[in-house]
């Protein structure tokens, strides 16, 4: 007999400076190093991404607030500074730590079954900053857990991925039946943003942010009937084509995205070959996807908003309606594109819907560098 493996008490957490996106905006289009095309490639940028606003763990670029340092952007001036990769990743030692405890802390406190004493595993995950002893070691010492706890660090692997952080995770719960596994993702996106002509840069400053998530997954079964999804089965795919197309690297001062424009076709020509072998064990699924209709079996989806044509492509290509596409839309708006984190946003969204329904399909997908698309499918069990 299979067991359920369950993914409950999803939190998330974002930083408290807020950056209003006509805001940033300015600011990038009035740096001296950029031309008149450049100018014009940030409004468009900016104005066209879907997104109104974001969160920074960086108080300096609170500009209603007095500043107290002066490391990435000299309000003086009005220039956006250039810090060393090293100076970046103090500041996400720092603030990533924090957050990674923190939002753990709201994941557990939320779970009226379970306690940091119950916990076996933990997988973090981020791809914005490096240290050691790292964030899984922060959180079972700030926690309190035991020392026992199995942990686990997924870095470097871009926007995809909490997807493999989940899957890694049910399979430990497959393996023990009594595994309790915290996974964490903490994405400080804003570290890296910088000020520059070529397009694919500008493109990521118009979309990245910073955020975290925390959720427990556990095949245990409890009374309590918390909102919780059942985390069916996942899929990796790669693009046949894209590997230069999305990529991250590490550069002088700091990190460097490479997101090019044609993401979102490569996206739309090769996402029917990423999903169908997701429904291979449910016919009635695999017929209602090579019959265009998949919408209709499987109503919720939670698809990474890497930006909005990326949404756009992703919709049109599924046939899914504006209400399936709204979670996703409405974190893009809200919050920008916390890289990892931002699919369980969209989830928790989804979870607290008062329209989800115990039993409601949900697949869920994100994109990173490679190509690479990660997908999910997984069963509402409580909702909210």
């Amino acid at each position: 007999m299979s067991r359920t493996v369950q993914l409950r008490s999803l939190q998330t957490l974002v930083p408290d400076v807020p950056l209003e996106q006509g805001m940033v905006r300015d600011v990038f289009a009035a740096q001296p190093d950029i031309g008149r095309l450049g100018t014009r490639l940030v409004s468009a940028s900016f104005n066209g991404s879907g997104v109104e606003m974001r969160h920074t763990v960086l108080d300096e670029l609170d500009l209603s607030a007095e500043a107290t340092s002066a490391l990435f952007y000299d309000r003086e001036s009005g220039r956006l500074l250039a810090p060393g990769t090293k100076a970046r990743n103090e500041v996400y030692i720092r603030e990533a730590d924090r957050l990674f405890v923190e939002v753990a802390r709201r994941a557990l406190e939320a779970d009226p079954d379970l306690t940091a004493a119950d916990v076996t595993h933990v997988v973090t995950v981020s791809c914005t900053g490096f240290h050691a002893p790292g964030p899984d070691y922060e959180i079972v010492r700030g926690l309190g857990m035991s020392d026992a706890v199995e942990r686990y660090h997924l870095g470097f692997m871009g926007c995809y991925a909490a997807m493999p952080a989940l899957r890694a995770a049910r399979q430990f719960c497959l393996a023990d039946p009594e595994a309790v596994v915290l996974v964490v993702s903490v994405e400080l996106c804003t570290l890296h943003l910088r000020s520059s002509d070529d397009p694919d840069t500008i493109i990521a400053s118009s979309l990245f942010s910073d955020g975290a998530a925390a959720g427990l997954v556990t095949a245990r079964t409890f009374d309590s009937a918390v909102p919780a999804f059942g985390l069916d089965r996942f899929h990796t795919a790669i693009a046949p084509k894209g590997e230069k197309d999305m990529a991250w690297t590490i550069g002088d001062s700091g990190f460097e995205m490479v997101l090019s424009t044609a993401v979102p076709q490569i996206i739309g020509e090769s996402i029917h070959t990423a999903l169908r072998p997701l429904w291979r064990d449910e016919p009635a699924l695999v017929e209602a996807f090579d019959e265009g209709r998949i919408g209709d079996p499987v109503a919720h989806w939670a698809i990474h908003p890497g930006g909005r044509s990326i949404l756009d492509r992703v919709q049109d290509r599924l046939a899914l309606s504006d209400a399936q596409l709204a979670p996703a839309r409405e974190v893009l708006r809200a919050y920008g594109n916390m890289s990892s984190a931002t699919v369980l946003f969209v989830l928790r969204s989804i979870l607290e819907d008062e329209g989800t329904r115990a039993g409601g399909r949900v697949a869920a997908m994100a994109f990173g560098p490679g190509l690479t698309a990660e997908s999910a499918l997984l069963t509402v069990l409580h909702g909210a």
